[in-house]
């Protein structure tokens, strides 16, 4: 059977205020919206879309039932810079096999973001 799926091209996060999430992206993952609309905003994260979906359920209500982990270099690095940026850590630096390392942090709307430090796998 021939694979009809051509791997993952958009992770959304639902945000309570679309404006001040769109600055904080912007700034964190240091990289201006490509989709700029009053509904939707769209950020171009190495041929991947990040999108932000405004909604109003409240941080506390939300499950973290999908992670979607975004490739870094650094993870230590990493994980220091969404900190500073107002992210709260979720899960520290974890080494998950190899040299393979992961971590999750919160944003300001409580989305889990993941980030992972893996050499044994690149983007085909």
């Amino acid at each position: 059977m021939a694979n009809t799926i051509l791997g993952l091209r958009t992770t959304i996060y639902k945000v309570g205020d679309l404006a001040v999430a769109k600055e904080w992206y912007a700034r964190t993952f240091q990289v201006a919206p490509y989709f700029d609309e009053a509904f939707y905003v769209g950020f171009n994260l190495a041929g991947y879309e990040l999108g932000l979906l405004e909604d109003d359920t409240p941080a506390a209500a939300k499950t973290a039932n999908v992670l979607s982990y975004w490739g870094v270099d650094d993870i230590e690095g990493a994980v220091a810079h969404f900190i500073e940026q107002g992210a709260a850590e979720d899960t520290k630096p974890t080494n998950v096999g190899g040299e393979i390392m992961v971590a999750t942090v919160k944003d300001p709307w409580g989305n889990a973001i993941g980030l992972i430090y893996n050499p044994e796998f690149g983007v085909e």
